[in-house]
């Protein structure tokens, strides 16, 4: 599994948020230039993470983006998974059950098994919260 540039530019949109919206919209050019992201490719991470019920959106003048619930409500997994999809390590862990003709014989399943869930419970043990607690000094983490 490899996250997108189009997944860590997501997450930190929504560390930003979290840090600088304090539940007021947040315009998305101010995001953006803390962030050093694309305004355009900010627009369109911003889209899928309105379609996924994560922000709110509001035009106008006092218009901008929002978290829908309280930082501590959002795991690094909510946010990746409207963005890239499956989160699978390998490709045969991609959909359950396992379509893989060569499951029940396969010597290595099991270990990738292991470490989907690994992966699965800390990207979804970690809260948004907790990332915008840590570097206070920092305008835009990696």
């Amino acid at each position: 599994m490899k996250i997108s540039t189009r997944g860590r530019y997501a997450l930190r949109f929504m560390i930003d948020l979290a840090r600088y919206g304090n539940g007021q919209y947040a315009l998305l050019r101010d995001i953006a230039a803390r962030q050093r992201i694309s305004l355009k490719y900010l627009e369109q991470i911003a889209t899928a993470l309105g379609k996924a019920g994560l922000i709110d959106s509001m035009r106008g003048p006092q218009g901008g983006y929002r978290l829908t619930r309280s930082p501590q409500e959002y795991t690094v997994g909510d946010i990746l998974r409207p963005i890239e999809g499956h989160l699978a390590c390998v490709a045969c862990l991609e959909t359950h059950p396992n379509p893989c003709p060569q499951y029940s014989q396969c010597q290595t399943v099991h270990f990738w098994e292991g470490l989907q869930r690994v992966i699965l419970d800390y990207l979804d043990g970690t809260t948004l919260a907790t990332l915008a607690g840590q570097h206070e000094n920092t305008p835009f983490p990696c």
